[in-house]
């Protein structure tokens, strides 16, 4: 019995998951999730007591899903350069992915959400500062491998490469830009070589 209501939760978080990458955090509603798993929104209720409860496990999903997705298999890259171009690159795909017909669900959410206060919000603003984090220790890790001069602002540089995500999401989904990926990509190699060590 508990693994059946494991089941059904996790399908639950599922197509919310798919539902908010399509139609935003506010399109997330239980009435709409309801109908779109043939369920009551009692039933609902026996799995989430609000709204917010299950936005707030809805993007723990998508986060465990961006780890497994981008950055874990980048972390297991050769430290340095290495595993940054990989890291550029898997997030580039994860906005690409057809799993997400409105691209990344943290950019929509972080558009979403950032004039608003409450524990939805505070989720959303402590993942993307982990991830800056993560960034700017890589960034220094490359620094320590010799890849990048030795006077790197690796917080600068982790800066910089969310402004080219976010670019690219911006030119890619707003602006349905064909060369969006072909821009992000030259515009990540001038950063690297401006990152790059003078050896």
């Amino acid at each position: 019995m508990v693994t059946k209501g494991l089941d059904t939760r996790d399908r639950i978080l599922d197509t919310a998951f798919r539902l908010a990458a399509r139609d935003g955090l506010e399109g997330l509603s239980l009435s709409a999730l309801a109908g779109e798993l043939g369920l009551s929104k009692s039933g609902l209720f026996a799995h989430f007591r609000s709204k917010e409860e299950l936005q707030l496990q809805m993007l723990q999903v998508a986060s465990d899903r961006f780890v497994a997705t981008v950055m874990a298999p980048a972390f297991r890259e050769r430290r340095g350069l290495p595993r940054l171009d990989s890291l550029f690159d898997r997030w580039v795909r994860w906005a690409s992915d057809p799993q997400m017909p409105g691209g990344c669900i943290f950019v929509a959410a972080a558009s979403e959400l950032d004039d608003q206060q409450g524990r939805v919000r505070d989720f959303v603003v402590a993942q993307e500062r982990r991830l800056l984090e993560a960034i700017a220790r890589a960034a220094g890790v490359a620094v320590q491998a010799g890849h990048f001069r030795r006077d790197l602002d690796v917080d600068q540089f982790a800066f910089e490469l969310l402004g080219i995500y976010l670019s690219f999401h911006h030119a890619r989904r707003l602006l349905r830009d064909p060369r969006a990926e072909k821009r992000a990509r030259r515009a990540w190699a001038h950063l690297v070589e401006s990152a790059r060590s003078a050896n």
